[in-house]
C-alpha cells in the first residue's frame, strides 16, 4: 500500500494589505470603534490581505496551485485528483475544484470541494491521503482557499477584524516512503450555532442571516479542548510519541488560542508556526499558507514531523500528522 507524501506547497495572498490602523479608520466612518491596540491584544492580528471586488476563490486557488506545482516540480497534467476546501465557493455549482482544474488546463481525474469551514484543509488532506492509499489517485492537489471578506458583516466588530483572504495548496504524491502518518477527523453538529453563516438563497431570495456569526468564548473553549484531544489521538494512531513532533502548524484563528493550545500540548513557542499576525484568519487557507511559509523560510525541512490542525464551524476539528 503506497503512502501519500507532501512534495510541494504554494500560497497566494491578494496584493491589498489592510493594516489594523487602516481598518480602524474605515470602521470609524461607520461609527464602529476599534484600534490597532485593541485588535492586537485580543487576537495577535496586525494586518490582513483583502481581495478586490470581483476576485473569486478559484482565482486565488489557481495561483496557489501553480506555485505548489512549481515547488514540487510536477506538471499540471500529472494531477489526477483536485480537492478544494472552501466555505466561499465561486458558485453553488460547478465546484471550485472544477474551476481550478479548468484554470490549470487539466482534463480528467476527480475534482470536488470539501466544506468543513476552518477545518477544511485538514479534512481535504485526510481525504486525498485515503484516495492515494487506496490506489485511486497518484498525484493530488489539495487546496484551502477563501474570500472570507465576502461573508463578513463589516458592522460587527467582533468578527470583521478577525478574517482575511488567501489560498494555500500542497501536492501529494504516491510514495514508498512514509508521508501522511495519521489523520483524525471529528465533528459535533450540536454546536453549530457557536460559529455559523446560516443564510442561504431560496427562490432568488436571501433567507436567514448570510453573515458569519460567532460566539468567541465558546469557540475558544471548544477549540482548545478538541484540538488537544485530537493531537494525542492522531499520534497514538500513528504510534509516535507526541514529544517527537518537530512542528505544530495549527489553524491561525487567534494567537491566544494558539498559545494556549501550545501550552496544553507542552510544545515550545519556537516549534509553533504562527502567521495570524500577517494573514489574520483565512479559514481553510490558514494551515496550508502557514505550512508554505515555514517550508519556504527553511524552518520545516525534509524529514520533519509536522502536526497540522484545523478547527471551525460545524463544529468541526481534525489533525493530520505528516513526515515531510
Amino acid at each position: 500500500m503506497p503512502y501519500a507524501k507532501i512534495i510541494g506547497s504554494g500560497g497566494y495572498l491578494p496584493p491589498r494589505v489592510v493594516s489594523n490602523d487602516e481598518l480602524a479608520a474605515e470602521l470609524a466612518t461607520r461609527q464602529i470603534e476599534t484600534s490597532d491596540t485593541w485588535i492586537v491584544e485580543r487576537t495577535g492580528i496586525r494586518q490582513r490581505h483583502i481581495a478586490d471586488p470581483g476576485v473569486s476563490t478559484s482565482q486565488l486557488a489557481i495561483e496557489a496551485s501553480r506555485r505548489a506545482l512549481e515547488d514540487a516540480g510536477v506538471a499540471a497534467s500529472d494531477v489526477d485528483l483536485i480537492i478544494v476546501a472552501t466555505s466561499t465557493p465561486d458558485f453553488v455549482f460547478p465546484s471550485t475544484a472544477c474551476l481550478v482544474q479548468a484554470g490549470l488546463g487539466i482534463k480528467g481525474g476527480a475534482a470536488f470541494d470539501v466544506q468543513a469551514v476552518c477545518s477544511g484543509f485538514v479534512y481535504a488532506l485526510a481525504t486525498a491521503d485515503a484516495f492515494v492509499q487506496a490506489g485511486r489517485a497518484q498525484c493530488a492537489l489539495v487546496i484551502g482557499a477563501e474570500v472570507f471578506s465576502s461573508i463578513l458583516d463589516w458592522n460587527d466588530r467582533s468578527t470583521c477584524v478577525l478574517f482575511g483572504d488567501g489560498a494555500g495548496a500542497v501536492v501529494l504524491r504516491a510514495s514508498q516512503e512514509p508521508g501522511i502518518l495519521g489523520a483524525r477527523l471529528d465533528a459535533d453538529g450540536s454546536q453549530m450555532k457557536i460559529l455559523c453563516a446560516a443564510g442561504n438563497v431560496s427562490h432568488g431570495e436571501v433567507v436567514g442571516d448570510p453573515f458569519l456569526r460567532m460566539d468567541g468564548q465558546a469557540v475558544f473553549k471548544l477549540a482548545v479542548t478538541s484540538l488537544t484531544q485530537s493531537a494525542h489521538q492522531v499520534c497514538e494512531e500513528a504510534g509516535i510519541s507526541f514529544e517527537r513532533i518537530d512542528w505544530l502548524v495549527p489553524h491561525q484563528a487567534n494567537v491566544r488560542i494558539i498559545n494556549f493550545l501550545g501550552r496544553r500540548l507542552g510544545v515550545s513557542d519556537d516549534k509553533v508556526v504562527i502567521t495570524v499576525d500577517k494573514h489574520a484568519n483565512t479559514s481553510a487557507a490558514s494551515v496550508p499558507l502557514a505550512l508554505d511559509v515555514a517550508r519556504r523560510d527553511g524552518r520545516i525541512r525534509q524529514g520533519d514531523l509536522v502536526l497540522m490542525q484545523g478547527v471551525g464551524g460545524g463544529f468541526t476539528w481534525g489533525s493530520v500528522l505528516a513526515r515531510m
